[in-house]
């Protein structure tokens, strides 16, 4: 059974650096599209990036400048860089990964922003 394993969240002040990791596991054939979404309480669920298999992306616009998507395909990983972190951006992050045709989502990792 394929699965995503989620790292690296926790507390940090604003202006800070966090990495969350990704890691794919189980029967995996080809991963195509991997991404980070986010969801702070009271809000819907919202796509933060997004990395396709031969490396193009998409940032939502709130966190252009400061995070970066990046992938390593011989690990089926999938890493969120976050730099310049704030308040706002404190939510349950999910990893998401198109796997042999079929969604598969990790288990969430909180990010918490504050001083």
């Amino acid at each position: 059974q394929v699965q995503l394993v989620e790292s690296g969240g926790g507390l940090v002040q604003p202006g800070g650096s966090l990495r969350l990791s990704c890691a794919a596991s189980g029967r995996i054939f080809g991963i195509n599209d991997m991404a980070w979404y986010r969801q702070a309480p009271g809000k819907e669920r919202e796509l933060v990036a997004l990395i396709r298999s031969r490396g193009s992306t998409n940032y939502e616009d709130s966190v252009k400048g400061r995070f970066t998507i990046s992938r390593d395909n011989a690990k089926n990983t999938v890493y969120l860089h976050m730099n310049s972190l704030k308040p706002e951006d404190t939510a349950v992050y999910y990893c998401y990964a198109l796997i042999d045709g079929y969604p598969c989502w990790g288990q969430g990792t909180q990010v918490t922003v504050s001083s």
